[in-house]
């Protein structure tokens, strides 16, 4: 079994290529799946698209040729030119992928060190990816053992501490561009999601006034809610046009795979307007009016620079210990495999089974000449007991609840001692809150 990412994200890929590789639209990105899972060496996959990334992992028994076909595939679905991807993104293989995904849950490899949202964006993913089929075992081995080495690293170190995220910077760059203070200002919020709703936290902790522009109203009434600290006005689509051309701050951060806010919306006003697009693909239209500036989120490099240089030395804990949780999770895999297993359940039944022997030999229970054909009913015995068990764990080694079973055995029998991580070190959680569930119905 091997494992392959390709990644694609603000530090190596241009923000043009992103939104076109972005696989925000459902349909898109089931058809990538299907492309990526059609290729004879994959057995599972796993898409992440946010903001600023686009990480494909897969699971597979050989990787020759396999970077070519996901190039492909990604060209032939997207429309990008195969010679424009080639080149772009990074390749990694084996340790050095489980490694960058344990980063990337950890938020270290975020645009902004640290912020929070990654982990709960990656675990959506990861749940549609395996409620549709296209991961199991394989990969659930390697996200569950993610998530707990992003919780470790938010324990252990304070890169979390303050969180910041892609709408706080926005955030914090709007109060710079003001004085520091947004107090007696009006704010444009544009979607009222994730992203959109930590904007309007973001503001209205700076004192700002909100204005939600969204299209489903209700949710737009759900966020106003936990909003009670400032006056929040919710507005429907129908008065977007209207809104940009009429205040100073805007924050726009929609799941729309196409512009919400085109050129020809945008007329020129004599005051200073700034507008934060903190999406992907974008939501504002490029254009050229007077006093208007217009941040994406390629534009707020500096102060996550700042933050990079404020957390340091927690980057540093938090990186060894993904070094850790790499070497822990290799070592643990080797640990999983049945047959070796098998054999040492054997061997030890046939030393227990030699030293009695000789005991009741040397005590004279038995006689010294019956040792061979003594020996070998009880040999048969034991491989009799143990078919049926042996059965069983060969027929579910490739289900995700065998590596919980696996190290319950482990832990009974005190298997692989120099190895074997406690028990509650990986169970596939999903799959098991998926059957207590089903038992509760």
């Amino acid at each position: 079994m091997r494992y392959i990412i390709a990644s694609f994200t603000h530090k190596n890929t241009v923000i043009e290529t992103r939104e076109k590789l972005s696989f925000a639209n459902l349909d898109l990105r089931k058809e990538l799946y299907d492309a990526l899972i059609a290729i004879d060496e994959v057995h599972e996959a796993l898409v992440i698209s946010t903001c600023n990334r686009v990480e494909i992992l897969l699971s597979a028994k050989d990787l020759k040729n396999l970077e070519e076909k996901i190039m492909k595939s990604l060209s032939n679905l997207t429309g990008v030119p195969l010679e424009e991807l080639e080149g772009k993104g990074e390749i990694y293989i084996d340790a050095q992928a489980i490694y960058h995904i344990f980063s990337v849950v950890s938020s270290l490899d975020s645009l902004v060190l640290g912020e929070t949202q990654i982990v709960g964006q990656v675990k959506d993913a990861f749940s549609f990816s395996y409620e549709n089929g296209y991961s199991g075992q394989k990969i659930a081995r390697v996200m569950h053992n993610a998530f707990r080495c992003s919780a470790t690293v938010r324990t252990v170190t304070d890169i979390s501490k303050n969180p910041i995220s892609v709408a706080s910077v926005a955030v914090a760059k709007a109060k710079e561009i003001f004085g520091g203070n947004l107090g007696g200002y009006t704010a444009v919020v544009v979607g009222a999601g994730e992203m959109g709703e930590l904007a309007a936290k973001h503001l209205a902790n700076a004192g700002a006034n909100i204005i939600f522009v969204n299209r489903d109203l209700e949710k737009a009434h759900e966020v106003a809610k936990k909003l009670d600290q400032v006056t929040v006005t919710i507005e429907p689509f129908s008065e977007l046009e209207k809104l940009v051309n009429h205040y100073r701050l805007l924050f726009s951060a929609t799941g729309a795979s196409h512009p919400v806010i085109t050129k020809d919306m945008v007329e020129n006003v004599s005051f200073e307007r700034h507008w934060f697009d903190i999406a992907i693909p974008r939501d504002i239209e490029e254009c050229a009016c007077e006093n208007l500036t217009i941040y994406a989120v390629d534009d707020l490099r500096s102060i996550m620079q700042q933050n990079l240089q404020q957390r340091e030395h927690n980057a540093q804990k938090a990186y060894n210990i993904v070094a850790e949780f790499t070497e822990n999770f290799f070592k643990w895999l080797q640990t999983l495999s049945v047959d070796p297993m098998i054999k040492e359940i054997r061997d030890m039944a046939k030393s227990c089974s030699h030293k009695e022997l000789q005991r009741a030999i040397k005590k004279g229970y038995i006689p010294k000449e019956y040792e061979k054909q003594i020996e070998k009913i009880i040999h048969q015995a034991f491989n009799s007991f143990l078919h049926k068990p042996t059965s069983v764990l060969k027929n579910i080694a490739e289900q995700p609840q065998a590596d919980t079973v696996v190290q319950s055995i482990q832990l009974f029998f005190g298997l692989n001692t120099a190895q074997r991580k406690a028990l509650d070190t990986y169970k596939c959680d999903y799959q098991i809150q998926k059957d207590l569930h089903k038992k509760d119905k």
